[in-house]
């Protein structure tokens, strides 16, 4: 727990006009993977636009480790299809939250960032206020395949008695008391 900064919380939401894989249709599942976390989604059957509505969690001690998303055609006997990938970029959500903001109006933007050929996103992408947490929505275009984008939400979830995020020069407020160094 001495390495952990916290928890991201990734909800996979839905996939829409991904690639068809099979007979004029694909089952799709995504995985997210980080280091050496993977973590996946279940198979929407015979569905190019799957509703996922799924959370999964990341331990997250390093901040530069790229998180990728990957979809796959679910396939019985031989190996899963890939369907594109995305990489999940975290960094200006990170800033939002170093920012140690605090009470904004319920739905309040707090950074917005572009589509851009270093990034994934397929559209513009807020870093919003959300009844006192900050959340941000995001959809990703898949790469290395004709066509497909996945729209996810993520969360930062801290965890007791970690080192947390530190916020300007200061130490995050939820840790100050736990510190034992």
């Amino acid at each position: 727990m001495d390495n952990l900064l916290g928890l991201l919380r990734i909800r996979v939401k839905r996939g829409n006009n991904l690639a068809v894989r099979d007979l004029g249709t694909s089952d799709p599942y995504a995985v997210i993977t980080m280091g050496k976390q993977k973590l996946k989604t279940r198979v929407v059957k015979k569905n190019c636009n799957p509703e996922w509505n799924e959370e999964l969690t990341l331990s997250i001690t390093d901040l530069n480790v790229p998180i990728n998303l990957t979809v796959f055609d679910k396939d019985r006997f031989t190996v899963d299809d890939k369907m594109g990938e995305a990489e999940i970029d975290i960094k200006a959500y990170i800033a939002s939250l170093k920012m140690g903001l605090q009470n904004l109006p319920n739905g309040c933007v707090v950074s917005r960032i572009k589509p851009s050929r270093n990034n994934c996103l397929a559209d513009e992408s807020c870093v919003v206020w959300d009844n006192g947490k900050i959340l941000q929505d995001m959809i990703l275009r898949l790469r290395n395949v004709e066509s497909g984008e996945v729209m996810i939400q993520i969360e930062w979830m801290n965890v007791p008695g970690c080192r947390g995020l530190e916020i300007g020069d200061r130490e995050a407020p939820w840790n100050r008391s736990k510190r034992l160094d």
